[in-house]
């Protein structure tokens, strides 16, 4: 039986385009179509596969994902959580259109969205399995496959806000989708993020010095900083949130599961250390 168009995908029509000809997709008998036949399938899961083509960048895998569930729902990430909520309702007064960039399991858009009744949410990501969460986070999230190196399937200024929460960027397709009165919000770690963990785990990846000074370059071009939050705390950790938070992060995809599960002792407290940074479109 075809699945039935998910209702916080609609509003996104009219400015979803086909990843391969451009043209403007519509609903068709469980999956989006072009006017030209190039079909993609809407998931039982409820998001909808754009992907084409070659192997994506990856994404999180079942275990990362779980990983992931099981940290967030600690809360431990509130801050930062409402943090983003706040500086996205600040950004969008009104009603508009939210796109979250590697969004995850969409733990962050659907915090944006709580704090936006009017505002709907549409999240990209290459990681299936993180997109099954994504899609059922938020009754006003939909979510889609997509690689973030890629031209982004979506209409010139189609959007309101751009979040890309711990995630890759793609300066020149943000400034394209976003409208020019948009806002792009970039949360990231700075150097004593996690410090604890690092310094105890071998093998998790570091965060380099030069990172911001990167990201100013490439975002430059295209965006000028309109503020920036730093929230920096310090929280408890239990001995399985310690694995769960290292396993939800890119340093899993360099460790064994027995080199966090086998060791000794882990730090029963980390420091939370991100800056968060509202750009407006040059």
């Amino acid at each position: 039986m075809p699945v039935s168009l998910p209702p916080a995908l609609e509003p996104f029509l009219d400015v979803l385009r086909c990843p391969v000809c451009r043209a403007r997709l519509r609903p068709a008998h469980g999956s989006l179509r072009c006017p030209a036949g190039h079909t993609f399938d809407i998931a039982s899961q409820g998001y909808v596969s754009l992907l084409t083509g070659g192997r994506a960048t990856s994404g999180d895998d079942a275990a990362m994902v779980q990983a992931r569930h099981r940290f967030l729902s600690t809360g431990r990430y509130a801050p930062v959580h409402q943090t983003l909520a706040r500086m996205t309702a600040d950004a969008l007064p009104g009603q508009g259109k939210v796109l979250d960039v590697g969004c995850g399991t969409g733990y962050y858009l659907a915090g944006v969205l709580d704090r936006l009744p009017g505002t709907r949410g549409l999240g990209l990501d290459t990681s299936a399995r993180a997109l099954r969460s994504a899609a059922r986070a938020h009754p006003r999230a939909a979510a889609a496959s997509w690689d973030v190196f890629r031209p982004f399937p979506l209409a010139d200024h189609g959007v309101d806000v751009v979040l890309d929460v711990f995630a890759p960027r793609n300066p020149a397709e943000f400034h394209r989708v976003l409208r020019p009165t948009g806002r792009l919000i970039v949360v990231r770690p700075v150097e004593r993020h996690l410090a604890e963990l690092r310094g105890r785990i071998p093998g998790m990846v570091t965060i380099d010095p030069d990172k911001e000074q990167r990201l100013r370059q490439a975002l430059d071009p295209y965006f000028r900083s309109a503020g920036t939050r730093h929230v920096a705390y310090t929280m408890p950790l239990t001995r399985q949130e310690a694995i769960d938070l290292v396993g939800m992060t890119p340093s899993a995809r360099h460790l064994s599961p027995a080199a966090l599960t086998d060791r000794g002792p882990l730090p029963a407290r980390a420091t939370v250390s991100v800056l968060a940074t509202s750009y407006r479109p040059r």
